[in-house]
């Protein structure tokens, strides 16, 4: 009996819990695109709900006007975390790199990153949620890694390198697991 319950508490312990799961149930919800177009930009990014279920944001991010980023973003969270944990995010990307950002609060101006490399392929990104760095409109901060228990935002983003791209990237669903 000692070993079942054993077995049931690691079991329920290591279980994933689901950030959100862009299937044809979930839609997608409170995601929104937001690019540099706050800012003076022309860059436009798109999102769409694909036949399969997964999330498309996609579109061109150039540097005229000052621009450079487009980003999809959900402000609706609200997931609590251990900064030890990893975020699992299944994606199919172009080959650009990417951007993965949280925010642990409402008021928060930092945002915690890490930049991801696609390969055309489907790819499971694991980034641990205490190696993610801050950061507040593009510059390092002078701040510890992530080390919250809460997340309220989670954005996808693309920068440009000084070049105009054009980008599309398939994310099916982002998960947190245990380290």
């Amino acid at each position: 009996m000692k070993s079942l319950f054993l077995f049931l508490s690691t079991l329920i312990m290591t279980a994933p819990i689901m950030i959100y799961d862009f299937n044809n149930e979930n839609g997608l919800g409170n995601w929104r695109i937001e690019d540099d177009r706050v800012m003076g930009g022309i860059s436009q990014g798109k999102v769409e709900l694909t036949e399969d279920g997964h999330a498309r944001f996609y579109g061109n991010v150039t540097v005229e006007s000052n621009g450079g980023f487009s980003s999809v973003q959900n402000n609706s969270l609200d997931i609590k975390v251990n900064p030890d944990q990893i975020a699992k995010i299944k994606v199919k990307g172009d080959g650009n790199t990417y951007q993965f950002r949280i925010q642990h609060s409402n008021n928060a101006r930092e945002s915690y990153i890490k930049e991801f490399e696609t390969n055309g392929e489907w790819q499971t990104i694991e980034i641990k949620l205490n190696e993610m760095k801050p950061t507040y409109r593009g510059r390092n901060l002078n701040m510890p890694n992530f080390n919250h228990d809460q997340i309220k935002h989670a954005r996808f983003l693309i920068a440009t390198k000084k070049v105009d791209q054009k980008f599309e990237l398939l994310i099916d669903c982002i998960e947190l697991i245990d380290a």
